[in-house]
């Protein structure tokens, strides 16, 4: 991971998750100067916004390796790669909705049909 000058940083462990809706969990694992573990709040914020999982959810998968729920459809191992995600959001138009909506495979014939047609 950069620093915003470009920079390694080497204070923080950080961990992506790709998830199946293009969108990319990130968390930075800090260490306390004194040793000590992280407060309530801070768990709470890391839980809530940067792992989007609740305790019950983090503590199932981290003790029995039960995965929290992402929002996979049944049926659709695959997910839509992110840059796919992007170019149908930003240079077709279509909306976050319709997106969650498709499989892998409406999403390639969608952006081939933008490819040949313009539309």
């Amino acid at each position: 991971m950069r620093s915003a000058v470009g920079k390694r940083n080497t204070h923080h462990e950080t961990y992506e998750l790709d998830l199946p809706d293009g969108s990319v969990l990130r968390t930075r694992v800090s260490r306390p100067p004194d040793r000590t573990n992280y407060g309530d709040a801070l768990w709470g914020h890391i839980l809530r916004d940067q792992l989007k999982v609740g305790a019950e959810e983090f503590w199932r998968c981290v003790q029995d390796g039960v995965p929290p729920d992402r929002g996979t459809r049944p049926g659709s191992a695959e997910g839509i790669p992110a840059d796919l995600l992007y170019l149908l959001k930003h240079r077709v138009g279509l909306s976050e909705a319709r997106l969650s909506e498709m499989t892998r495979q409406e999403a390639i014939e969608r952006i081939q049909h933008y490819w040949t047609t313009g539309e």
